[in-house]
């Protein structure tokens, strides 16, 4: 009998379960994350999971972990403080793909240097400006390094790595390492976001070998890739930007696993996101134009994925202009007032009866913050340290710690680098107040929601009359969202081409009266034509609606709250490697290796280098993984050009996959 665990780790509750034989869900369990120390929720859920399914912690063959964090903290803007060198480009393609944005203010060297298309050098390598800019620059957590047309020569990336490597010691992000395809700045935001993340995974990898280790478990552990793919511990450390829309892919193969579904939408709805992706023929589809998430285009290879900041835990932002007013949801996450004051009620309730005896609301109702102990707080300003100062190790309302409104700007500073958490109103307390919920406290999320309907919309009335109503509003608009998010997946998949964006259709009169179902001159009709398969532990909670709403069929799978730590379990090791042969001059065909180019007469001979070469290392990623039986499959994309009615080579892609399932310890 071979028993795996797998685990996920989301923004709100860390899951776990026990498969035998990768046929039989045997026990499942949930433990809050704990955000001060992943291990802790960890550890709960994986002992909680052992102690139901009655199995000893040395009969577990496998363990595998997907995650959310990286998705969170790019969709939040989290992470460390990096920088980036640039090599070859010119200060203004730092706003191309969003590379500014992907940065937030942290530092950039544009430097002399990179290769041309192919693979020579185009200009030195300006060493002196890089060594003074590693002088002046602490605090960094981690470096990006991106050089143009490092994938046709990656010389000045990696003489570049290994000065920073001995300057500064901090870990190196090279652009080529990532991704083999062309377009420099699209590369270096996936530099820049995985040195991002490096510090992040890291301490959540070690923390998880530690907890494994702490319970007994001595198995080989594993982690979901984008694509829902595994790989090793050690290399999701190398690489975090390949775990980013990890739980969400681990999700889709666990939602196929569980319904064996052909064709379907798969929505997984966390604390912080709401994932939709689709499943056609049996398989989850692949972005060909890479992983999209937290408003960044990526090189990562991942599922089709539309990741929208829209859960449980999203901050409810009241409406209040015109005459009826509402609530928009997210796509910040913030801890709900339910949960805060189930941790500190002392404190959190005695603000909350204090802010609903003021005769008139505050910006500031139901809102507290606490900092999260062992993140790094290198690199902030005086302002934000004198609030972690005020802060300490409480947890304190936001109208007290507060006192200008540079401090409120400060405040998120913090926040995006995942050091301070803040609380308010969200769905989640919303299903408590509507007895959907009860897993916090009740009365907490009562007294937020009461707070919250004080608000005055455009007519000088309350936003809603009770808490009762309030929450029900909350729930209503967690519909349409979803329902809009859905929509937009559809249309974006859809073969037929409708002349408007997705977001625009998808909120199109048309769409929205034809899912009323409009009688009058016309009859409008709107509705998905594939099934909905509803992931989430709050899934029950909102989905039913959400079904109805688009009048499809909604599938609530047993075992659909914990469908990622599922899909951590049943996925396969997969990698695959890709390079480029091209033809600088007739007659002459050149293979472009991470070692450099070599060139050759034959187009045969070199395309079979090639070959060989990505075969060996995409066999050796696999095996390092700790995958068995590997099998091979390769691809040519031969690109060839008519001149004087002959056929003439002009580039051509190799891809080589290799994939086998994971070792398993044997008892």
């Amino acid at each position: 009998m071979v028993l795996s665990l797998g685990v996920d780790t989301g923004g709100t509750y860390t899951d776990a379960v026990l498969i035998r034989d990768e046929a039989d869900v045997i026990a499942s369990a949930k433990s809050l994350t704990t955000r001060t120390d992943l291990a802790i929720g960890m550890g709960k859920a994986i002992r909680a999971v052992l102690e139901d399914a009655g199995i000893a912690p040395s009969e577990v063959s496998m363990a595998s972990l997907s995650t959310t964090l990286a998705t969170n903290a790019l969709v939040e803007g989290q992470g460390g403080r990096v920088a980036l060198i640039y090599i070859g480009f010119r200060e203004s393609d730092l706003e191309k793909h969003g590379l500014k944005d992907a940065l937030k203010g942290d530092p950039a060297l544009v430097i002399a240097g990179g290769h041309n298309h192919a693979g020579g050098e185009a200009a030195t390598l300006d060493l002196e400006a890089l060594k003074d800019f590693l002088s002046s620059h602490d605090g960094v957590s981690g470096f990006a390094v991106a050089a143009q047309f490092a994938t046709r020569n990656p010389a000045h990336e990696l003489e570049a790595a290994q000065i920073i490597t001995e300057i500064t010691g901090a870990p190196v992000t090279c652009s080529h390492q990532l991704s083999s395809k062309l377009n420099g700045p699209k590369r270096a935001v996936t530099a820049v976001l995985n040195a991002r993340l490096i510090g992040m995974i890291d301490r959540l990898i070690g923390r998880a070998q530690d907890t494994l280790r702490d319970i007994g478990i001595d198995a080989p552990m594993m982690v979901v890739r984008g694509d829902g793919a595994l790989m090793s511990a050690e290399q999701a450390r190398e690489r975090p930007i390949e775990t980013i829309l990890s739980g969400p892919a681990a999700s889709i193969v666990g939602a196929r696993w569980l319904t064996n579904v052909e064709n379907a939408l798969v929505s997984d709805i966390g604390g912080t996101t709401t994932d939709v992706a689709l499943i056609r023929d049996g398989k989850p589809m692949i972005d060909p134009a890479g992983a999209r998430v937290g408003g960044f285009r990526t090189m990562v290879e991942a599922v089709a994925m539309r990741t929208h900041g829209l859960g449980g835990d999203s901050q409810v932002h009241p409406v209040t202009e015109g005459l009826k007013g509402g609530v928009f949801l997210g796509p910040r996450r913030v801890l709900p007032v339910s949960l805060i004051a189930a941790e500190a009620g002392d404190v959190v309730h005695a603000e909350l009866d204090a802010q609903l005896r003021m005769s008139a609301p505050s910006e500031y109702d139901a809102r507290f913050a606490r900092r999260v102990p062992g993140v790094p707080t290198d690199g902030i300003d005086t302002r934000a340290e004198t609030l972690l100062e005020r802060l300490g190790g409480d947890v304190v309302p936001l109208n007290k710690l507060l006192r200008t409104r540079l401090e409120g700007s400060a405040l998120t500073r913090l926040v995006d680098r995942g050091i301070v958490q803040v609380s308010g109103v969200t769905p989640s307390d919303a299903s408590h107040v509507l007895g959907r919920l009860d897993a916090w406290d009740v009365e907490a999320a009562r007294k937020g929601l009461e707070l919250f309907c004080r608000k005055r919309i455009g007519s000088g009335a309350r936003l809603a009359p009770t808490p009762e109503e309030m929450a029900q509003l909350i729930v209503d608009q967690m519909t349409e969202q979803t329902a809009l998010t859905l929509l937009e997946t559809a249309f974006a998949e859809e073969d037929q081409d409708f002349g408007l964006p997705a977001e625009v259709l998808a909120r199109h009169v048309l769409t929205q009266r034809g899912l009323a179902n409009h009688r009058g001159l016309l009859a409008l009709n709107t509705a998905l034509n594939v099934e909905v398969v509803g992931l989430g532990a709050s899934a029950p909670s909102y989905y039913p609606a959400v079904g109805k709403r688009l009048q499809c069929q909604m599938r609530l799978p047993e075992h659909s709250g914990v469908a990622n730590a599922v899909g951590a379990v049943v996925g396969r090791v997969t990698f695959r490697r890709s390079g480029t042969v091209t033809s600088p001059t007739e007659g002459r065909f050149r293979v472009h290796l991470a070692s450099g180019p070599q060139d050759f007469n034959d187009a045969e001979q070199a395309m079979k280098v090639m070959e060989d070469h990505l075969r060996a290392d995409a066999r050796d990623a696999a095996k390092e993984a700790g995958a068995e039986d590997i099998r091979i499959i390769v691809d040519r994309d031969v690109r060839s050009a008519q001149v004087e009615g002959q056929d003439v080579f002009v580039e051509c892609s190799v891809t080589v996959e290799a994939s086998g399932r994971p070792r398993v310890a044997l008892g």
